[in-house]
């Protein structure tokens, strides 16, 4: 999800508050795809002290 979250900076926003940026939109990172990323780490964190049998 990192890794997708990053790809993000060579995109050009379509939707949103940045799209009115146009090409000047390229570059960032998107702060959706940011977040979505760090809820799915800490979501596989959880999981994998789960399965492992330790309480957070």
């Amino acid at each position: 999800a990192a890794d997708g979250a990053q790809a993000t900076r060579a995109m050009m926003a379509s939707r949103g508050r940045a799209a009115r940026l146009g090409p000047r939109s390229v570059g960032h990172l998107d702060p959706g795809a940011v977040s979505a990323a760090a809820l799915l780490d800490s979501l596989a964190h959880w999981a994998r002290r789960r399965a492992e049998g330790s309480r957070p």
